[in-house]
Formats: structure tokens, sequence, C-alpha cells
């Protein structure tokens, strides 16, 4: 587990004999401590961590990490200089932590860490189905592996190293989501997490506001198959069926798994079905062999889920009964929930977030269901130059999909208006303003035959739509 000491040579290179205090959790909200915590306060621009230290303390933390002279009256070790052997000799908590910037000194903290431990890490990186993959990568290889993996959204330069602070001598693997919004935040991560396996799942135009276009979006995911170790022990896998993902096994000295649905991969799937609520079934292929399987995830794109899923595995030495067994536990926490109107109608709520790759992915799924089919479709933010592009993408397959459409927010009647173009009649198409009256549309006009999908940018919060009409558990 964590000590003081190696916070204190992590950061100044001085390891003190003494400073045998074990640190279980780190956290950046005061209300999560537990004893004997390490608390990291960040200065925000609405919120300062420095404001919460005696709270922190309270609550049990014994450490925090400061970069600001607090007035309360807690023991402080001063390591923005090399600290003297007087100050090592009075290390009892409470203790605040002097730092030049407490950001930077967690993450040469987990990088510290990192370097201590011996297992292997996966980063994972792409435009859509990250966090999926790592859910479900995470399930399957703890068949074998005592693995660890972000929680939530944990995935940036602060909340990667808080999860490696999570990390035991015992674990034997780690799984990691890495976010991305500009190009070289990507590198940042990989300088922390040292990653033994990169996998990327494709390039979409999500984050284009921030980054820019396409092609600076794949230069920013490359860095993770660049930061990769050379073969054999780093492993590149790749989306075989993405142009951008496949031409990054140019940029990296790691081994190469291509996954897809073409028999140029290594690892691929065909004669995919999707079975609506019942899941999917395909036919899988590596080397020699073929399997025929049926799985609970929901919708045809998820077998790209489950092949990056198996890649992983199997480049870590699994069976496929140990992989099977992991793709069939039920517990990975996938974003699409189905639930069901007060009137009986099928609400599919995928409301995490929307790019135009997943909202596609999500009409596809509608496109299996029975009943009427109807699409409530949102804004999809930070497209950038690719925002009109991408929504008539959706309102033209929305036309070829969906009985009747209806869309929130201004970017929206870019889809209304492909929509129509595409042929759907006008009279199918409902255009809203406002979240209030199309829930009292919907509750109005929702029946037991109609199946709706809810999809949007998790900025517009339609989860809430959801909320007012699902039955409660």
């Amino acid at each position: 587990m964590l000590e003081l000491a190696d916070l204190i040579e992590a950061l100044s290179e001085t390891r003190p004999t003494k400073a045998t205090a074990t640190i279980p959790l780190a956290v950046i909200d005061s209300r999560q401590v537990q004893e004997g915590a390490l608390f990291i306060a960040i200065p925000g621009e609405n919120v300062d961590g420095h404001d919460f230290v005696a709270n922190a303390f309270s609550q049990g933390a014994s450490f925090a990490l400061i970069e600001k002279e607090i007035t309360n009256n807690f023991n402080i070790l001063d390591l923005r200089t090399s600290p003297s052997e007087a100050a090592l000799d009075r290390l009892n908590a409470p203790l605040c932590l002097l730092v030049d910037n407490t950001v930077t000194a967690l993450q040469e903290i987990a990088r510290f860490w990192r370097e201590k431990l011996d297992l292997r890490v996966v980063g994972i990186t792409g435009s859509v189905g990250k966090s999926t993959t790592k859910e479900l990568a995470a399930q399957t290889l703890r068949q074998k592996y005592r693995t660890l993996k972000n929680f939530g959204n944990l995935n940036n330069e602060i909340g990667l190293p808080l999860t490696i602070l999570r990390l035991r001598s015992n674990h034997e693997r780690a799984i990691l989501e890495m976010g991305f919004y500009v190009p070289g935040e990507i590198d940042l991560l990989c300088k922390i997490a040292k990653p033994d396996i990169g996998v990327i799942t494709n390039i979409g135009t999500v984050h284009a506001e921030r980054a820019g276009s396409q092609k600076n979006i794949a230069r920013g995911k490359a860095e993770l198959v660049q930061a990769l170790p050379p073969a054999p022990e780093g492993v590149a896998i790749l989306n075989y069926d993405d142009i951008w993902v496949r031409d990054m096994a140019k940029m990296t000295q790691a081994r190469i798994f291509f996954y897809g649905l073409s028999p140029e991969a290594d690892l691929w799937a065909n004669q995919v079905e999707g079975l609506g609520l019942d899941g999917i079934r395909f036919r899988l292929h590596y080397k020699n062999e073929t399997l025929h399987i049926h799985l609970p995830l929901i919708g045809r794109h998820s077998v790209h889920t489950v092949l990056r899923t198996a890649a992983i595995c199997l480049v870590e030495g699994m069976s496929w009964t140990e992989i099977l067994k992991g793709l069939r536990a039920g517990d990975a926490q996938l974003r699409l929930v189905a639930a069901r109107s007060k009137c009986g109608a099928l609400i599919l709520d995928d409301t995490y977030n929307a790019s135009p790759a997943s909202t596609l992915a999500a009409l596809n799924l509608l496109d299996e269901m029975d009943g009427q089919h109807i699409a409530l479709l949102g804004d999809m933010l930070e497209l950038g130059q690719y925002e009109r592009q991408g929504h008539e993408i959706v309102g033209m397959r929305a036309a070829a999909v969906a009985d009747i459409l209806l869309t929130l927010g201004t970017r929206a009647h870019i889809i209304a208006e492909a929509a129509q173009k595409a042929g759907m009649s006008p009279k199918a198409i409902l255009e809203f303003d406002k979240k209030e009256t199309l829930i009292e549309w919907l509750k109005e006009n929702l029946t037991n035959k109609d199946t709706l999908l809810i999809k949007g940018s998790r900025g517009l919060r339609m989860d809430h739509i959801t909320t007012a009409l699902a039955v409660k558990k």
C-alpha cells in the first residue's frame, strides 16, 4: 500500500525512514475522505480545495497536498525545496505537504507509484466505445487476474492518477480509459500510467471543437501507441475497420494486433445479427478457430466491444473458456439502459453522451426493435467543423429508421431538416426547445406499442426525460 514515504520520495527524492504511515485512498473531494486518506487540494474556478482541508482532516484524512499557505495551525512539510532532516522528523498527522502545484504533484506521485509496481497496464482511448470496452475488459480479465479499472469517468489528468494510487502490490492488471481533448493530453497520461498494451477504438469527430480536426484527433489518440514499449512486451490493439486507426500501425514499435469485421484482421467477426434486447449473435474467427457466439450485449455495434475485449484477453494469455465466461458474466456497466414508461412503451435510454457514430449505432439498434419507432434526438456538442455534417448524417439515418422523429435543441434542427430532405414526412417530425414541453407530448402520445430511443449530448441532461417517463422500480 502507498506510504507517506512514497509521497515524499516522489516529490523530493528523499525517503524518510520514519514515514511509514500507509495511505489507503487519495481524493480531491473532502466528502469522499476515509480514515488515513490523502486529500489533494486543487484550486478551481468556482471552488478551491484549500477551503476544505480542515474538513478533510476532521473527516479522518491524515495528509493533505496543498499549494497555498493555509491559516489553520496544521503541521506543514515544505517540499518546494529539499526538506531538512529536522523537518523530516516532524511528520505526525494531520500533515500538509506544501508543493508548487498540487495537480502536477499528484501526477508525479502516481508516476512514481506505477513504476514501483509489477503489473501490466492496458490503456484504452478512442472517440466512441472506450468506456464500455474498459468495463467489459475488466470484467473479463478478472476471470484470471486481479484487475483494477478507472471508476466512472476518472480518465483525465486528475482522475487517472487518482486511479493509479488505488493500485496495490497484489494487482496484476490495470485497465485504464484515457480521455482526450487536445493533442499532448494522452502523452501526459502515458508518462504516468506506462501502458504495455494500447487499444484504439475509432477516430470520430467528437471533441473536434477543441482538437480542431479529425486529423488532430487521430494524432492525439496515436500518442498512446507511440508510448508503448517495443514488441514483444508492447502490443497495439487497433481497429482494422477504421482507416485512421489502421494507419497507426506505422507509428509504433509495439506488436500489432488488428481486430474488426474484415478477414484481414487477426481477430474478426462476421454474420453479425442484432437480436434487440436479446443481445447479439455472430461468428468469431481467430487463427484456425471459429466460435459461434451469442452474448447479452445490446446492438450490433457491440461486436466491436467484444472484439476489443477478446483481443486484450488473448494477448494476455487467457483461454477461450475464460474469455467467454467473462463476456457472459453480465455485470459490466454498459451505457444504454432499457426501461418501461408508465403506459408500457419501451424506452432505450442512451443519454450518457452523443456523437454521430454512437447515435448511428443507437438508431441501428432502434431499427432492430418491434413496434412503432420513435427517435428522440438532441444536440451533439463539441463537433466543431463537423457539426452540420454530423447532424445531417444522423438525420438521414433517422429518416430510414424512425416512424416519428422528435428533436431537442438548436443544433438538432439540422437533424430534422436532413430527415425531411431524405424523404421523411414533415408531419412525422416534431421539434422542441424545452424538455418540459417534450415530456408532456410524450406523456400524452406514447403507447404500449412504441419503442422510444432517447439520445443526445450529456450537456442536455436528456436522462431527465427518462426519469419523468419511466416506471420507478
